[in-house]
């Protein structure tokens, strides 16, 4: 017994008429009478009782009818689940971002990549830039988008989306908000809202700070962009924060957002993937989407 077979089987029970099953399966009707006697023979029974050219089932038939037709439509289904994947239409793709992308940058990505491709589902992992690197690195992700510096590693390739510079966040009462441009002297002593250690956003910003023979009076250390901006709203200090994070607060006037003083960017949106390995191909498709629409 054979899925050929239980097809026809289906089908003549469907149809009756031996022409109208040969013309549905594209056969001829020779090979539908031989598929059907040769199941017949692996069974052992008589399935159809032939009278004048059309099929009637015999009490064994009837038993396999159920049967035969579970086991072709699960057949179809899996053979259409496949082709599925070949045209990339389904999967799973296990994401990692750092707080800044998946803040302010993938939701709108993700959504329209569901949209095209509803049948493959997307979890999204936040932490640290160097921890998804990590977990890209394991193979315990598909692949990371983060805020990172370009770095060398034997494993892992940082492919840069687009820059995501860091600036200056500033209350719009604050004395400097209006001044056209901002000098080192100027932010000497003022007190600054930043990151906590062991974000790429507070390490940049040290290292400004350091390059331009300032130290940072870090009024308080928060863990996430959201408390920063709060701070600067009520008054506390002045933030340094990508620029991309606070763009909808700026167009509404609630922040003002200056360039850092000497400021060289070396801060991007980067694409995290595992070298020397072919991505599977709906991972293929999103690295393709993503580089489309930034």
């Amino acid at each position: 017994m054979n899925i050929q077979q239980l097809k026809v089987f289906v089908a003549a029970v469907n149809y009756k008429n031996l022409t109208e099953v040969a013309n549905q399966l594209g056969l001829k009707q020779p090979t539908v009478s031989f598929h059907i006697k040769k199941l017949e023979q692996d069974t052992g029974v008589e399935l159809f009782i032939k009278y004048h050219r059309q099929f009637r089932l015999t009490n064994a038939g009837e038993a396999l009818l159920p049967y035969a037709e579970r086991i072709v439509t699960l057949f179809e289904r899996a053979g259409q689940t496949l082709a599925d994947y070949r045209s990339h239409r389904k999967g799973h793709i296990r994401i990692g971002s750092s707080y800044t992308p998946a803040t302010y940058l993938l939701p709108p990505l993700l959504s329209s990549f569901s949209q095209n491709y509803p049948d493959v589902s997307l979890q999204l992992t936040v932490k640290k830039a160097d921890l998804i690197v990590d977990l890209v690195k394991n193979f315990e992700l598909d692949l990371g988008i983060v805020s990172h510096t370009p770095m060398e590693d034997d494993q892992i390739e940082l492919r840069p989306l687009m820059a995501d510079m860091l600036k200056l966040i500033l209350h719009p009462q604050h004395p400097l908000a209006a001044k056209e441009e901002i000098t080192i002297h100027d932010l000497h002593g003022l007190p600054f809202l930043v990151h906590e250690p062991g974000s790429t956003s507070r390490r940049l910003a040290d290292e400004w700070a350091a390059e331009n023979g300032m130290k940072l009076a870090v009024s308080m250390e928060l863990g996430a962009i959201e408390p920063i901006k709060e701070g600067v709203r009520c008054g506390i200090g002045i933030g340094i924060l990508p620029q991309r994070s606070v763009l909808k607060e700026v167009e509404r006037g609630e922040l003002v957002m200056k360039g850092l003083p000497n400021y060289i960017n070396h801060r991007f949106i980067c694409l995290a993937i595992r070298k020397e390995m072919e991505l599977p191909a709906v991972v293929s498709r999103l690295v393709d989407h993503f580089s489309d629409i930034m």
